[in-house]
């Protein structure tokens, strides 16, 4: 049999034509092309190609002002209002640690990007994207009207490259460590899991010791972890948000990290997403795709710090929350209250 052949350029805009209300992204799965493919399809009609480079962006993403930054995976999607500030840009990892606009990013897993303009005469609709070797996209930039358009202009004029080529060729990322699913020693893993004074030796540990992550939280026992239902965002989303409770959500892919700090109050459902429509913050969350969810419980020096973790049927994360917490405190009480209070799954059951 011979392979089939991916849609050309011409025919993506066509399917596209025809298909307006779809998101990009449904439409990029619907023809078995990445969404760079997409996108590409449309340089020199609304899209111009740009240098990927993250650094080199972070550089000047300050000068845009506000905007919205929107990271995402297979199924959850974190949006943020706010300004690149406070950025520190480094080869393997670059921070921007600004009061809306919180990111761990990942540089040499961006490959690709461009400059998409969409609407007409004053509904012009702007926006950069970035994507990885794939064509997976690690995060997009869309500018409001509070934004800089001078320096987002001559930002594309900077950035833009010789090659405004329509076809994309797609190419395997950058190679990732896998996580280690060989079998866990139990009595190591506690030892070593008991004896951590930061959150951030939680990795190294796993390391380490070659465990997957999803491996050791469903080994490690229910003193550090137990399983919780797989609706259990939903019902700590909304207890935040009647309580008052500043909490911390964690959403990523392979080139981005991108983190809100503070409340939450419009909780919404849709289907099934389950959503958080808030002035700066909009998470949008496929409860249908959660296989695991668990609280996890890690030692510090300030004591415990408990999180609330949620895995596709690959075992992979999907999002993660905390409560708000500065080195050097206590965890909330509250925060700890809404995750005790969390229906539990029987382990039993789990096993």
């Amino acid at each position: 049999m011979t392979e089939k052949q991916p849609p050309t350029p011409s025919e993506i805009r066509a399917y596209r034509a025809e298909n307006p209300k779809l998101r990009e992204r449904d439409v990029a799965v619907q023809l078995g092309i990445s969404e760079a493919a997409l996108i590409a399809a449309e340089v020199g009609l609304t899209a111009v190609c740009i240098d990927g480079s993250a650094n080199r962006l972070l550089e000047r993403a300050p000068q845009l002002g506000e905007v919205m930054v929107l990271t995402r995976n297979d199924s959850a999607v974190h949006e943020k209002i706010g300004v690149y500030e406070n950025v520190t840009t480094g080869q393997h990892a670059s921070i921007v640690l600004g009061e809306n606009v919180d990111l761990r990013i990942f540089p040499q897993m961006w490959a690709h990007g461009f400059a998409v303009s969409k609407g007409e005469g004053n509904d012009i609709r702007r926006s950069l994207q970035y994507f990885d070797a794939a064509g997976n996209a690690v995060q997009k930039i869309h500018l409001r009207p509070a934004s800089n358009l001078d320096a987002y202009l001559a930002l594309v004029d900077a950035f833009r490259l010789e090659d405004q080529s329509q076809e994309f060729v797609a190419a395997a990322p950058a190679a990732s460590e896998k996580e280690e699913t060989g079998p866990v020693d139990v009595p190591v893993l506690r030892q070593n899991w008991s004896e951590m004074t930061d959150t951030h030796q939680f990795f190294g540990m796993l390391k380490k010791l070659k465990i997957g992550r999803r491996d050791a939280v469903r080994s490690v026992g229910e003193d550090y972890a137990w399983q919780v239902a797989g609706n259990a965002a939903e019902f700590m989303l909304r207890a935040a948000a009647e309580k008052g409770t500043q909490i911390m959500c964690f959403v990523g892919n392979s080139g981005t990290i991108q983190i809100h700090t503070g409340t939450v109050s419009r909780v919404e459902p849709m289907g099934p997403w389950i959503n958080v429509m808030d002035p700066t913050f909009h998470l949008h969350l496929r409860q249908d795709h959660i296989s695991e969810c668990w609280v996890v419980r890690k030692p510090t020096k300030d004591g415990h710090v408990t999180s609330l973790e949620a895995y596709d049927a690959k075992g992979e994360m999907i999002i993660q929350f905390f409560g708000k917490r500065k080195e050097g405190n206590v965890e909330l009480a509250t925060w700890r209250d809404i995750l005790d209070g969390l229906p539990r799954v029987d382990a039993s059951v789990a096993a």
